[in-house]
C-alpha cells in the first residue's frame, strides 16, 4: 500500500510539529483506502493528551516503563474525544481515519516500543524528525501481520487536494 499526500498536507505535518517542539505533536489522517493506495484527505492536528494519569493507565502494559517516567517530550496521546470528533468529521464527508502522525523531537522518525504496542493495523502510521526546532525527516509505516513495523511508501504530490 501507498500512502499519498499533498504538499500542502505535509507542510501542515512540518508545521504542526515545529511549534509543538520539543514535544511531540499528534493528529489523524483522514482520506480515502483503495486497492493499492491510501489517499489523505485531511490533516486532522490534535493536542498532545499525555499526562502522568495516561501513563498510570498504562502501567504495566508495553507501551510504557514505570521506572522512567515520560512525558510529552516523547510520548503522545490521542484523547479520545479527539478521535471520535474525527471519526464524526470523516464519516459526514464518505472519509474514514486512515492513519496517525507523530513525532520525535531530536530523535529519528523510526517507531518506539511504545509505538508499537499502542499502533493499530489498518492505520499508516507517519512519523517526523523534529532537530532543534526544525522537521527534518518524515517516514511511513504500517503494522504486518505480526505486529511488527514495516515501512510504507510515501508519495507526496505537488497539487493541493480540497481539504
Amino acid at each position: 500500500m501507498v500512502l499519498c499526500l499533498s504538499s500542502t498536507h505535509l507542510q501542515a505535518l512540518r508545521n504542526h510539529a515545529e511549534r509543538a517542539y520539543p514535544h511531540e505533536c499528534c493528529g489523524l489522517l483522514l482520506g480515502i483506502k483503495g486497492a493499492s493506495e491510501t489517499q489523505v484527505m485531511t490533516v486532522w492536528a490534535t493536542e498532545n493528551a499525555w499526562t502522568p494519569t495516561v501513563e498510570e493507565h498504562l502501567a504495566g502494559s508495553q507501551a510504557t516503563d514505570m521506572k522512567h517516567p515520560h512525558s510529552q517530550r516523547d510520548r503522545y496521546w490521542i484523547d479520545p474525544k479527539d478521535l471520535l470528533e474525527a471519526q464524526r468529521y470523516a464519516r459526514d464527508r464518505h472519509l474514514n481515519v486512515i492513519g496517525v502522525y507523530h513525532s520525535h523531537p531530536d530523535h529519528a522518525a523510526v517507531p518506539s516500543e511504545c509505538d508499537r504496542s499502542l499502533a493499530w493495523a489498518e492505520y499508516s502510521y507517519v512519523i517526523l524528525s523534529v532537530v532543534q526546532g526544525c522537521a527534518q525527516d518524515l517516514l511511513c509505516w504500517c503494522l504486518d501481520e505480526n505486529h511488527q513495523f514495516q515501512s510504507e511508501p510515501l508519495v507526496v504530490s505537488p497539487s493541493a487536494l480540497p481539504e
